[in-house]
């Protein structure tokens, strides 16, 4: 838990670990696999995932555009982490539709 807060902590200093933590819970068992635990940014597919599950699904985002443009803004954010945390993407996001709230 510790690094999913560090990590996010790099984009955003006032995280709350509550928040972070329920993102973990919500992700779950695809932490375990360093593969699922990644975003690949230059995938669509992938981010067509992100915006079907994470935004539209869990945020209750209804308005794709919006969350494509999230993700596009978050992926620009992260461009210099060859790493994109899944943890910290969502967490991202979340924030940049303004729903951290409904984590």
């Amino acid at each position: 838990m510790t690094n999913y807060l560090a990590d996010v902590q790099k984009y955003d200093a006032a995280a709350e670990a509550a928040t972070v933590d329920k993102i973990v819970k919500h992700l779950g068992i695809a932490l375990r696999s360093r593969d699922a635990s990644l975003v690949a940014a230059d995938d669509p597919e992938e981010l067509a995932r992100v915006r079907e599950k994470w935004c539209m699904k869990k945020l209750g985002e209804s308005d794709a555009a919006r969350a494509d443009s999230a993700i596009a803004k978050v992926c620009e954010t992260m461009a210099a982490d060859r790493t994109k945390s899944r943890v910290t993407f969502y967490y991202l996001v979340a924030k940049q539709l303004g729903k951290l709230p409904a984590v």
